[in-house]
Parts: C-alpha cells; structure tokens; sequence
C-alpha cells in the first residue's frame, strides 16, 4: 500500500467516524397560536443528544408564537412560515427540507422527556429493518403538572415487527412525539393526508406500517399535555368527527393490499370502536360524564362483546391511566 493509498484509506475513515458522530434526527414542530408552550416544547427538543435541528412551521399564529421563537439564539432552530394550511400541511413542509435520517413531529404544547431521542436511537439499532421507533407517553395538564399514572402499568407492552394489521384496528401510537420515523420511508409514503381534519397522523403511520417493521421500546418518552384546546380533546369533538379517517385508512389501497385477506370489515370495526372509546376516554378526563356513558352505548351498538373492554379503559382514565 502507498503513501497516497493509506492517507486516502484514513480520509475515507475519518468522513466514516465523523459520518457515525453525526446528530441524525430532525425534530419538526408544527405551532399555531402556541405562545403558551412552544418555549418549553423548543428547549425539550434542543435539549436531547442526536437532534441536528428542530424546525418550527408557523401555521398563521396571530399570537407571539413567531416573536418567542425568533428570540432562541440557537443554531439548530429553524422557523417556517405556512399560509396556515393545517396540521398536516405544516408537518409536511417541516419534513420536505429536513436533514436528518430521522423524523420526529413533536406537538407545540408537549415535551420531549430527558435522552427520548438517545432512547429511541438505541431502539433502533437494535431494529436495523424498522421503519419506524416508538416508546410511550405520560400526560400532564395546561400547566405542566403531571396527571397520568401510565407508570403503574408495569410491563405495559406494544407491538413491534409487522404492526399494521394491529394499527389498523386502533391508533395505539396516539402521539408523534414519542416516535422516529426514517424519513426516506416516510417521504415515499407521500407524507400526512392534507384532506383529513383529525386522525391524519393514525392514517399516516399505517401507510409507513404498510412498507415496513416498527420497534416498540417501553419507556415513558414524552409529557403529552391534555387541554381543552388540544384538537382531539375539544368539547365540541364527537366520535363522528374522527369516522372520515376511518373511511380513508379502508379506502387506501396501500394499506389494504398488505391486510391478510378478508381482514378489513373486522379491522374497521374494531377501528371505530377504537375511537368511540378514545373520545369517551377524554369526555371522562375533562368531567363530560354523560357524554361518556353515551359513547359507551355507541359501542354496544357496534359489538356487545367488545363493551366490558371500552368500559375498563373509559374507567381506568378517570385515573389518569
């Protein structure tokens, strides 16, 4: 070997450590009228080891969420503006220019737990095949205090490798700031479904489950904050609100191609109850009880045999779980 040769053999190397070394995820924030949080929810992402950005893309704010965020002296921060398009417009413009290998679409009120990032970068290299990793949430309230208590459920498990047929019956992610997403795999999936209003996110993550394995890591990743303004727990949302997303999952032939064969109608029914629950999950956290117990009966119209399970969870949420 010649001089040249080794010296070329050490470059090549060197590019390889510093490649390895890199910061690999970008962290995309979708804000609108966030003022209240979007400081906290900024420093929890700037804060985590493996973060080489964190974009915010102002979706119309007509507060101070702009002036908050042009006041961070941060390199890694970037702020893009949106003609106020929605939710699902924002995140993908935050993603179409990203730099990291791995995405993660952090809420403007929530915030990211100490090493959730280093936690979910282990996960997945562990899980060279994933496209996806994923851990767990607690919740706490407008003001940051803690008021869930997802810690008492020891060994508290979800699925990893093919998760589709399990997502398709019910969004278990719930949150996509306890997630990464590779983000050669999600822009190939076209990216969040601008047409729907709620449950965009659910219908996003089973077009990604469709094209390859999740990881699932058990730990507690992100303090989801539950308020009156959060768009799936509004007073005015009712389950018929989120049905359109169930229409779309079961009308995407991306995703139904990869459902064993003649598993759909029982997959979308278990999808709708899914939600039914869900929303009276929420009614019972914010006090609607008679909302609830309505619900509830839209479950049983749907499978009595399935009512004993919603009835549990819609239960054990009045308990923060």
């Amino acid at each position: 070997m010649t001089l040249a040769d080794a010296t070329l053999d050490a470059s090549t190397a060197a590019v390889a450590d510093a490649r390895a070394a890199t910061p690999l995820v970008s962290v995309v924030i979708p804000a609108k009228n966030a003022a209240a949080y979007i400081g906290e929810t900024i420093a929890s992402a700037l804060a985590q080891d493996g973060v080489i950005e964190v974009i915010v893309v102002d979706d119309g704010s007509t507060d101070d969420t702009t002036t908050i965020v042009n006041a961070i002296r941060e390199s890694r921060l970037r702020l893009i503006r949106n003609d106020a398009s929605g939710v699902s417009s924002a995140r993908n413009l935050g993603a179409r220019d990203a730099r990291g290998d791995w995405l993660m679409f952090l809420d403007a009120d929530d915030r990211l737990r100490v090493d959730a990032v280093t936690t979910l970068l282990k996960a997945a290299e562990g899980a060279p095949n994933a496209v996806a990793v994923y851990g767990d949430y607690n919740t706490i309230d407008s003001a940051g205090r803690t008021i869930g208590r997802r810690d008492l459920l020891k060994g508290r498990l979800k699925p990893s490798g093919n998760v589709l047929e399990r997502l398709a019956a019910g969004n278990f992610i719930v949150n996509g700031g306890i997630m990464l997403v590779r983000a050669e795999a999600f822009r190939a999936t076209g990216g969040f479904d601008v047409s729907l209003r709620y449950c965009e996110d659910w219908h996003c993550w089973c077009r990604l489950a469709a094209t390859g394995e999740f990881a699932y890591v058990p730990r507690l990743l992100l303090d989801y904050r539950l308020h009156t303004a959060n768009t799936m727990n509004a007073a005015v949302r009712t389950p018929q609100d989120f049905f359109p997303a169930v229409a779309r999952v079961f009308d995407d032939e991306s995703i139904l191609r990869r459902l064993p064969s003649g598993a759909a109608p029982r997959l979308r029914q278990a999808a709708e109850i899914h939600l039914v629950t869900y929303a009276a999950t929420q009614a019972v956290r914010f006090g609607r009880y008679r909302e609830a117990l309505a619900y509830l009966g839209m479950v049983g119209q749907r499978s009595l045999k399935a009512m004993p399970r919603s009835a549990i969870k819609i239960a054990l949420s009045y308990f923060g779980i």
